[in-house]
């Protein structure tokens, strides 16, 4: 039997973690079984050696050009970097997963403005939009005249024009196999098999939310010495800082076969069960009483269900939520509320991030969230110490010393630190292709600023010129 062709995918992570990562091991899973290529994923973290990296990938590829895909990236520059180098040597380089169209295409009308995000066409020798799958028919047809018929596909052409081919739908078909043991993490002597102790299943691509445009006024940063009560106007699906949405929007929910095939992909647990698993669903209460059932009824054991989900969505199902519980306690199965987007407890700051609620909805499911505990606390989690990580963004744009007063308050009279707030607060990150890149853009075209950028990251917090009137803005958040 004739050897196959070797592929690698180059993904972000985390030091000391041992999650899977569904996007790009998907893809890993795709190209194996639908191309001539085997494929497998690496995760890197940032403090990883990349020189052991590179002589993995030698190893790796031994006499075979290097062809590695990057997945998921996070705005890391070391990985941009890296991928520049390898295209430098030779390697054929392909950006994938999320934002992979508009950060190779660069920001919004940087050919007119140089200092900002000029996109990624000096690092990968292609991007690709879309369904994993896509990749099949680059791997089948590398050579240059067949480029244009490649679904998703983003190149040069000869007079350095970027080429933007239009992307598949998806097709569930290619959704309902992962194969988890196809990830390697690095050590110095060489790639060793990473085992995950927490998957992930995929029932609903994009977001609801980010499905109907509406406009909103954004505050201007406040450190604008001032003029902090100008606004910004702008059309916006989802909120204000997601990417995601501005990238997938919402496709809908998979048919329950898909998802079910999925989780039976799932590893097992010492116990027999399947390992943990984040449902990645923007709103998944309606439909678990359903997918317990139907795994129920397919004899497949889980351990436990992670959920992310909106403050007011989760309100919204809690008859549908008691009823997975008590279906989930008949089971043996735990169900995790693994992250809220909470985002603030500042309804100004929340208007900003256009989180479509207020803080009187986050403190309400606040208060089921700890209600449920008290009620089923064999089978139903919530807090940090269970292992949930809900999302509080700070330092914003916005902050005032009356947002800081209402946020303590709140933090202190509802006893939110020790349950609910994450050990750290995660800065606001401003994504070039988000609607507060828009927000940002549109500030420096008012105020005659240039806010500098972090690769594909808008530092919000760093001006590099003074405004027309000698405002100012503050160096660091």
């Amino acid at each position: 039997m004739k050897a196959k062709k070797r592929m690698v995918i180059i993904t972000s992570y985390f030091a000391g973690e041992t999650y899977g990562l569904l996007g790009p091991q998907m893809a890993a899973t795709i190209i194996r079984e639908n191309t001539p290529y085997d494929c497998i994923v690496i995760a890197v973290a940032r403090e990883d050696d990349k020189a052991l990296l590179n002589k993995a990938l030698a190893d790796y590829f031994a006499m075979e050009r290097p062809i590695i895909g990057f997945s998921t990236l996070s705005g890391r520059e070391d990985l941009f970097s890296l991928a520049k180098e390898l295209k430098a040597e030779g390697s054929l380089t392909i950006l994938a997963g999320p934002q992979a169209n508009v950060d190779y295409l660069g920001e919004k009308d940087w050919q007119d403005h140089p200092h900002r995000f000029q996109g990624l066409t000096e690092n990968f020798t292609f991007s690709m939009h879309g369904p994993a799958e896509q990749a099949k028919y680059l791997l089948q047809h590398l050579d240059k005249n067949a480029w244009q018929d490649i679904p998703g596909l983003l190149y040069l052409s000869k007079n350095r024009r970027i080429i933007q081919n239009p992307k598949n739908v998806w097709e569930e078909r290619y959704l309902r196999k992962v194969q988890w043991n196809n990830i390697y993490r690095i050590e110095k002597t060489g790639l060793i098999p990473h085992k995950i102790t927490t998957g992930q299943v995929l029932q609903q691509i994009g977001c609801p939310y980010a499905a109907q445009e509406k406009w909103v006024e954004i505050d201007y940063p406040v450190p604008m010495a001032g003029i902090d009560e100008q606004k910004v106007k702008l059309p916006l699906k989802g909120c204000s800082f997601c990417d995601v949405a501005v990238d997938k929007g919402f496709y809908g929910e998979l048919d329950i076969e898909t998802v079910v095939e999925q989780i039976s992909c799932l590893p097992r647990t010492e116990e027999g069960r399947k390992i943990p698993f984040e449902l990645i669903n923007e709103n998944p209460i309606p439909g678990l009483p359903r997918l317990l059932m139907q795994v129920r009824d397919r004899n497949i054991k889980l351990s436990q269900i992670n959920l992310i989900l909106r403050a007011d969505w989760f309100l919204r199902g809690e008859q549908n939520l008691r009823k997975t519980l008590v279906l989930a306690k008949s089971l043996g199965v735990r169900i995790l509320l693994a992250s809220v987007g909470f985002e603030s407890f500042d309804d100004r700051i929340l208007l900003n991030l256009n989180k479509g609620l207020n803080v009187e909805t986050n403190l309400q499911a606040i208060h089921l969230m700890r209600q449920l505990k008290e009620e089923f606390p064999q089978v139903w989690g919530y807090s940090r110490g269970e292992g949930a990580n809900h999302g509080f963004i700070h330092p914003t744009p916005w902050d005032t010393g009356e947002t800081s007063t209402n946020i303590q308050r709140v933090l202190s009279l509802y006893t939110l630190p020790p349950d609910i707030l994450p050990e750290h607060s995660i800065p606001l990150i401003v994504h070039h292709a988000s609607g507060l890149g828009d927000w940002i853009r549109e500030v420096e075209r008012r105020e005659g600023v240039q806010f500098k950028r972090y690769g594909s990251i808008i530092g919000w917090w760093q001006a590099g010129k003074r405004g027309k009137s000698g405002r100012f803005i503050l160096d660091n958040p």
